[in-house]
């Protein structure tokens, strides 16, 4: 396989495939999403189901943040 080959295949490399390696980067930003959705679950005036798991999801991404910020860089 030569070198250009190898450079294509690291790009192309899925999402899947990335969260798999159990990386900081992915995982941190997935962790961020899931709080950012909590908290627009929250403050939205419109569902009371929203509302109600609404903290449960802030702190599953919290959470989920403080257990992948110790994984590799």
């Amino acid at each position: 396989m030569h070198e250009r080959d190898k450079a294509r295949d690291s790009e192309s490399q899925s999402l899947l495939t990335r969260f798999l390696q159990l990386r900081r980067g992915p995982w941190e930003n997935l962790a961020t999403v899931i709080i950012a959705v909590g908290t627009f679950m929250l403050m939205q005036p419109f569902y009371l189901e929203l509302f109600t798991y609404s903290f449960v999801t802030i702190l599953t991404g919290t959470v989920m943040f403080i257990i992948v910020s110790h994984f590799k860089e």
